[in-house]
């Protein structure tokens, strides 16, 4: 069981690992949502944030907007990959419920000084810049943090916003630099795994065929969504880049990696964003990160539907 605050920025892949989370309660706890700037501005991430919730009969979980902008360098965005709304396939509308009153990296502040001593999981699916401002201002709220959980990073993959970086790094490797630092357990799950964990015609009827308004938007979502990777990767499916996390808190034994040492490089040129993962451990660094290399396929689409079938 965790207790868990989900840091966002969606993003179809953010909605489909937020449908996901919020259809296992029994397993996770979601205290709240936390939006960031990334896939798109933040007011269209907090939208969706609150569409995911309403979608997933979920209006309890509060949603609170967080950072508009990264710690340095200048906002980018994915609109190419996720549209100009930051989701493609089904049309959003302003949802019911509005934002939670407060900003995101107060509630993460308050919300972890409060908490008892390594109780909180932190699943992270963009930029890190919330739980950096977080950190900064109070470095004491690591101690109420039981493990920290990414999807970042790129290393046997290669980058999917430049030759050697992966989007959410990329986006603020600042923020990605001090969460690093934290002294925090983390998981990464990084373009290594979600890239062998594709979608199939097969898979998303699958869930068209559950019946329910969630299984359409999932299979809607992936159908407008995964052929832009499948063209650019020549792949025969497309990822579901975030939802591994969701897959990783429910059921961690799909999932193959090792304790590494893991820098993020800053420097602008040609690396700016690179997680450099020493796998073979050839600096003799402390190992910072579990990262994940590996995963079961079938394995995640089959709990993904299993999921997806609960919502209304």
């Amino acid at each position: 069981m965790h207790t868990l605050i989900i840091d966002t920025d969606p993003g179809a892949d953010d909605v489909i690992a937020l449908l996901f989370a919020l259809a296992a309660p029994e397993s996770l706890a979601v205290q709240a949502l936390t939006t960031v700037a990334g896939n798109v501005p933040l007011a269209k991430t907090s939208r969706n944030a609150r569409l995911a919730c309403e979608w997933a009969g979920r209006p309890d979980i509060p949603v609170y907007a967080g950072a508009e902008r990264p710690l340095q360098r200048a906002p980018i965005y994915a609109a190419n990959i996720h549209g100009r709304e930051g989701i493609t396939g089904v049309t959003v509308h302003e949802p019911a419920v509005p934002l939670a009153e407060g900003h995101a990296v107060d509630y993460l502040v308050h919300t972890l000084r409060a908490a008892p001593e390594k109780s909180v999981t932190l699943a992270m699916l963009g930029p890190q810049t919330n739980l950096a401002l977080a950190l900064e201002q109070a470095p004491d709220i690591g101690r109420g943090l039981r493990e920290l959980v990414l999807m970042a990073g790129a290393h046997f993959n290669g980058g999917n916003i430049t030759p050697t970086a992966e989007f959410n790094v990329f986006a603020d490797p600042h923020a990605a630099e001090a969460v690093l630092k934290c002294g925090v357990p983390i998981t990464m799950l990084p373009l290594d795994v979600t890239h062998k964990i594709l979608t199939s015609d097969e898979r998303i009827s699958r869930l068209r065929s559950l019946g329910n308004k969630a299984g359409a938007i999932v299979a809607d979502i992936l159908d407008a969504y995964a052929p832009q990777e499948m063209q650019h990767y020549g792949t025969p499916g497309g990822p579901v880049h975030d939802a591994t996390v969701t897959a990783y808190l429910l059921r961690p034994s799909l999932f193959q990696g090792k304790r590494i040492h893991v820098e993020v490089d800053s420097r602008e040129g040609m690396g700016f964003g690179q997680t450099a993962a020493d796998w073979h451990g050839s600096l003799h660094r402390t190992p910072n990160v579990n990262w994940i290399a590996d995963g079961d396929a079938q394995g995640f689409f089959d709990l993904l539907t299993e999921h997806i079938a609960r919502l209304p």
